[in-house]
């Protein structure tokens, strides 16, 4: 019997392998030296270097002593730190929580193409669960299977510790230098910059935001009955009041800045996704602008 995760993979595959067909050959190239082919870069030599890779003609004019740098070419670890608190349940597309499982997919999907492996955290204040990473498509089966299973909705009272979501990631992935996407809306406890943080200091981090329009700019649709997804708090609030509404985009404003200012403080560029977007055109958007 064909499950859900495995059609929701076939499905995917077959549009990657027409949509991506040519854009990704040839192995990972990660941003850290090593031994390599390929030169990139000369510095003074330290004594903890390799006399090995010394360039005597550049050591000879300058009478210092310089190493040549090379690009690693290397197998490489991807994991996928995803927020599933019940803030990613809202939104259309099933959800933003369903963006996320389809994007976790294509490029878990796209990564092990090479012979790489991937893991996967998930993530809510209830519950965390570890995907230890592995190669092959059974790997891969087994991530779509955990994204969409379904999660029973609970009030905890309290907003996502994203903090703690990113300390996890940090400790779990600790043992090697890895490839690391944070799949998140940012909607939560405040704070949460220093862990992202660390963990770019010790990885190549790739942080995608996923936002449903509503959340953006508030649709006219009179008086409505609002409920936090997280804390269970509800609120009448007439949706046509233009005050409301003026409100409300200053507070949107503000939210964006705030997080913006934050993700550079981390050090990282986050691709911003929403729930009406075209997965594969956000996928192309990705692999272009990385240029790997």
């Amino acid at each position: 019997m064909v499950t859900a995760p495995d059609r929701l993979l076939r499905r995917l595959e077959w549009k990657l392998g027409r949509r991506l067909d040519g854009r990704l050959q040839g192995a990972y190239r990660t941003v850290w030296h090593g031994t390599g082919l390929d030169f990139t870069d000369l510095r003074a030599y330290t004594p903890e270097d390799d006399v090995r890779h010394i360039d005597w003609n550049v050591t000879a004019r300058t009478d210092e002593p310089h190493i040549r740098q090379y690009t690693e070419d290397r197998e490489m670890t991807a994991w996928f730190v995803i927020d599933r608190s019940a803030s990613m349940r809202f939104g259309g597309h099933d959800g933003k929580s369903s963006i996320a499982a389809e994007l976790a997919v294509s490029l878990a999907r796209l990564v092990a193409q090479g012979g790489n492996r991937v893991g996967a955290i998930l993530f809510d204040n209830l519950d965390k669960k570890v995907v230890p990473p592995r190669g092959g498509r059974d790997q891969i089966l087994r991530l779509a299977r955990e994204l969409t299973s379904r999660q029973q909705t609970r009030k905890i009272g309290a907003t996502t510790d994203l903090s703690e979501m990113l300390r996890l990631a940090a400790t779990t992935t600790s043992r090697r230098r890895s490839l690391v996407f944070v799949m998140s809306d940012f909607i939560g406890d405040p704070g949460w910059e220093r862990s992202l943080a660390m963990l770019t200091h010790r990885h190549e981090v790739v942080v995608i935001r996923i936002v449903d329009p509503a959340e953006l700019e508030l649709p006219d649709l009179g008086l409505v009955l609002v409920e936090d997804a997280e804390t269970g708090e509800q609120v009448l609030v007439d949706t046509s009041d233009p005050l409301l509404r003026g409100r409300l985009a200053e507070q949107v404003g503000a939210r964006e800045q705030a997080l913006a200012e934050g993700m550079r403080r981390a050090g990282v560029n986050p691709h911003r996704v929403t729930t009406d977007q075209d997965l594969l055109a956000v996928l192309i958007d990705m692999v272009r602008r990385s240029g790997r």
